[in-house]
């Protein structure tokens, strides 16, 4: 019932550029840069208006801020792309320390311990006073009660799972851990606790407790009645004692069905002449007496595939690497059948139907096949036509060949890319326009321009970070002044995960005069509480919150993490350069971000990014279309050195290179959205359920290349069917609804449609400022001003699946 939100996260690895230092420039202090001239301050000509349809163009950088925001935008450009001037600007001498994120029970490691215990306390408090409520009054603040109590518990969840895994300081890690566990043990209890889903049951059917509810009420309780029946507490205590144990199988399963899959053949052991074509650096690593040891899983085995000449040692290749051990096929099959039960056991007729219940669009698996099949029909068209250049690619070696091989898609393909490539400047030359502190420069921009907030670079007191390198930025509405925090900790650092990443470790909340007054009298009376100066500092715990029409909210707190490289050279002024891969990284997770930033709910169930699962993306994947729109980059996209405006072809070229097989790589993932519905559907409780030929029928029938030959099981390999098992299929929904939202939104860029207030305006009102406190079909449908979304449902899933996913 209660638990801590974790989104999923997609994992990406970067490939860093090389560059020339720069000239050192000027020293802080950050006044005698305002007179500075390292933007176009002038207004655009008239033909660089229609920018986006020139690929030819060069882009310019209008700025139109006022001198304060000016310098605001300046200073951000430069704690990022200047080390000394971050060092400068962050330097403070002595001063107290103030604990991580300002949280003062975080000034030292053990103070983990102690913030756990305090929140567990205070926990404690609400349940009872949840047991014992009576009257129509105590039952109508039931929903705010049980929200508290899950932002009580997720205060210590979602800060301790972050700094578990990104805090360089182990002590600290596993002191962090230890916290995790002792709340998360304590959420297990309340979990299967009858008395609060039984008061939750009395208040919602109450219609004098409900009518005095908010729409954003309802859908948190409605949120909190189906956590309780996913967790089995309706049912008597021995089902319940069975669900405790399928649910700690199904976990220990899943992690070692992802940390132990293996292919059934480990290596390739082959004469080094069979890798003619391959990198001959890369051959020559793999090369031992004559013989090139190729591991299976790896990424020399997947250049291989795309460079090898020989077709019959691709194929050798293509086998070894498309088939998983036994073991971790029968562990798979395993995991879904102890999910079948434990669905099976909750009232569900599939996991999927399971699944699908919670806080999710389609709501059941027959609506996701109507999406999934509609979807397959509008791309496959493109895709055909994809494999019949292929074909013609290989027909091109030899003029006989009837058919294409499995082996020989990734081969062709590459070949296909490498001629485009040809065609154009090395996608190097494109960084040298994509600093670190221009990106954000531009990123701050665009938000000013489509929802008027902008990023502000605070200084961080003692002990606030948790390393030197974070940077700490105050998120500024020009109507409601500061509405969030934002640590972005985005260069490479040996000892942290090179996976982007966006975390929420506070979502956004309504604090009750009551609950300020009741932490208060806790603090004075309980000596392990810190005394705050004043309630509404000791309701947050030391973080920030806003004052506004008299409430109190708690601000958002968010931390983005990525793994640029810094400058290698000693120059203190060599700015990090993003390849746009990079660039559309940064974009994405800053997608998530402007979600949580943006959807303030007085309820922290249903904050930011806390919204339908198979809703979640779609924000984050609409700014990669941001990221590679002329008018957007024309906002900041400058030479790191000379200062020229970015000449848009050069990002056309890179847009048509990454696209060039988009059909085809979409409906490969329909293929797995559709396998990963199909594992967890009824047919896993059968006695004759086969994974490995519901697969190869899937691919025999809605493929358009040659499927995987028999004796292959490369759905062992699938890691995602543990972490996204039956909403797999999000992705492709949001990569869909991402689309039209710019197309019809933002007219697909033209004009400066993605720079137009009144466009960012409609998305933030409709969709974006309500995280998950209002039916997301009803969001979308007044977004793009298309009724026939209203009410979801299967019409609705096919609907949008007919709209295709592939971009012109």
């Amino acid at each position: 019932m209660i638990k801590a939100v974790a989104r999923p996260r997609q994992w990406q690895q970067w490939i860093c550029t090389a560059c020339r230092s720069q000239r050192s420039r000027r020293a802080w202090p950050a006044r005698q840069y305002q007179h500075r001239r390292l933007i176009t301050t002038s207004r655009p000509a008239a033909s660089e208006l229609e920018l986006e349809t020139d690929p030819d163009s060069e882009l310019g950088s209008p700025s139109r801020e006022a001198p304060l925001l000016r310098e605001d935008d300046f200073i951000l450009r430069s704690v990022f792309d200047y080390p000394h001037i971050w060092k400068e600007f962050s330097h403070v001498s002595g001063g107290v320390n103030v604990g991580l994120f300002r949280n003062p029970y975080l000034k030292h490691p053990r103070g983990f311990l102690t913030f756990a215990r305090v929140s567990l306390k205070k926990a404690r408090a609400v349940v009872d006073r949840v047991l014992a409520a009576s009257s129509v009054a105590e039952y109508r603040a039931i929903v705010r009660e049980l929200d508290r109590l899950s932002d009580i518990l997720c205060r210590v969840l979602d800060m301790a799972d972050f700094v578990r895994v990104t805090h360089p300081s182990r002590l600290t890690q596993r002191m962090a851990s230890e916290a995790w566990d002792m709340v998360y043990q304590y959420m297990n209890e309340l979990n299967t606790m009858t008395g609060l889903h039984d008061q939750l049951a009395v208040a919602m059917a109450n219609p004098d407790v409900t009518a005095a509810w908010s729409e954003e009420e309802k859908a948190v309780a409605e949120v909190l009645k189906l956590d309780f029946t996913k967790s089995a507490v309706n049912l008597p205590q021995k089902y319940r004692d069975r669900f405790v144990e399928l649910s700690s199988e199904i976990s220990t399963v899943g992690s070692a069905f992802v940390q132990e899959m293996a292919p059934d053949q480990p290596a390739l052991v082959l004469p080094s002449g069979d890798f003619f074509g391959m990198d001959p650096l890369q051959a020559r690593d793999l090369t031992r007496g004559g013989k090139v040891h190729l591991p299976t899983l790896s990424g020399q085995a997947a250049l291989a595939l795309r460079t090898v000449h020989s077709a019959e040692t691709r194929k050798l290749i293509y086998y070894a690497s498309r088939t998983a051990s036994r073991r971790s096929v029968e562990m798979l099959e395993h995991l879904m059948k102890l999910r079948a039960e434990l669905a099976a056991l909750s009232g569900f007729e599939s996991y999927s139907h399971l699944v699908l219940r919670d806080r999710m669009m389609a709501r059941t698996p027959e609506a996701v096949d109507q999406f999934l099949r509609a979807l397959a029909a509008s791309n496959r068209p493109q895709a055909r036509r994809e494999m019949a250049e292929l074909l013609a690619e290989k027909q091109k070696v030899n003029p006989l060949a009837a058919s294409l091989d499995p082996w020989d898609k990734d081969y062709y393909s590459e070949a296909i890319r490498q001629r485009l490539k040809q065609s154009g400047r090395p996608s190097d030359h494109l960084s040298s326009y994509f600093s670190l502190g221009v990106v954000m420069q531009g990123l701050s921009r665009l938000f000013t321009e489509l929802y008027g907030i902008r990023f502000v670079p605070k200084q961080p007191l003692v002990g606030e970070t948790w390393h030197p390198d974070v940077r700490r930025l105050d998120v500024i509405s020009d109507t409601d002044g500061h509405v969030a925090v934002l640590y972005c900790d985005l260069f490479y650092r040996p000892d942290k995960s090179p996976n982007p990443a966006h975390f929420t470790l506070r979502c956004s909340r309504e604090i009750s005069e009551a609950e300020m007054a009741e932490v208060w009298e806790q603090s004075q009376n309980d000596p392990e509480m810190i005394r705050f100066a004043r309630p509404e500092i000791a309701a947050n715990d030391g973080m920030a919150f806003s004052e506004q029409g008299g409430s109190v909210r708690q601000l958002p707190t968010i931390v983005l993490i990525c793994d640029f490289p810094q400058s290698s050279t000693s120059s203190a002024d060599q700015p990090a350069l993003l390849s746009f891969f990079q660039l559309e990284t940064l974009f994405h997770e800053m997608g998530h971000a402007i979600h949580s930033i943006l959807a303030r709910t007085s309820f922290q169930t249903v904050a930011g990014t806390r919204c339908a699962t198979d809703l979640a993306e779609l924000p984050s994947t609409l700014m990669e279309y941001f990221a590679a729109d002329a008018a957007v980059l024309g906002q900041f996209a400058r030479h790191y050195e000379t200062n020229e405006p970015l000449p848009y072809r050069l990002v056309a070229h890179q847009v048509r290179l990454a696209r060039r097989f988009e059909a085809s790589d979409a409906e490969n993932q329909i293929i797995l959205a559709m396998l990963d519905q199909a594992l967890h559907s009824p047919a896993a409780r059968r006695p004759d359920f086969d994974s490995t030929a519901i697969f190869h029928g899937l691919q025999r029938v809605f493929g358009s290349g040659p499927p995987d030959p028999p004796g292959t099981r490369w759905h062992g390999f699938f890691g995602h069917l543990s972490g996204y098992g039956g909403a797999y299929y999000s992705y492709l929904f949001d990569r869909v609804l991402a689309q039209r939202v710019w197309d019809v939104v933002f007219s697909s860029g033209v004009r400066r449609g993605a720079l137009n207030r009144r466009n960012g305006e409609r998305l933030k009102e409709s969709l974006l400022k309500w995280g998950g406190g209002r039916d997301p079909w009803k969001c979308l449908a007044e977004v793009l001003q298309d009724g026939r979304l209203a009410d979801g449902g299967e019409k609705a899933m096919a609907l949008v699946g007919s709209w295709g996913s592939t971009r012109p």
